[in-house]
């Protein structure tokens, strides 16, 4: 279980929760901000594991594309709503 969350919060806090989110605030269309953040976390996830697919575990690529994808959906609604304050 602390693996599991440890892994949440390392990507909430690592490259797909802020350059997710920083991706998302540059458009103001909801999918692309979206698949921005999931590219970014399948990036980051391949990144790590050395290009090679044999390292990437399923859970971790998961919930790297989760948190990139909630990341860059919260920064487009942030352009957004900024946008009509």
């Amino acid at each position: 279980m602390l693996d599991l969350l440890g892994t949440i919060g390392a990507n909430v806090l690592g490259l797909p929760g802020i350059l997710g989110l920083a991706l998302g605030m540059m458009t103001r269309k909801l999918w692309l901000g979206a698949v921005l953040g999931a590219v970014v976390g399948i990036l980051e996830t391949l990144v790590f594991a050395g290009f090679q697919f044999a390292h990437v575990e399923a859970l971790e690529l998961g919930i790297s594309v989760l948190v990139g994808l909630c990341a860059g959906s919260l920064g487009t609604a942030i352009r957004l709503k900024g946008a009509t304050v």
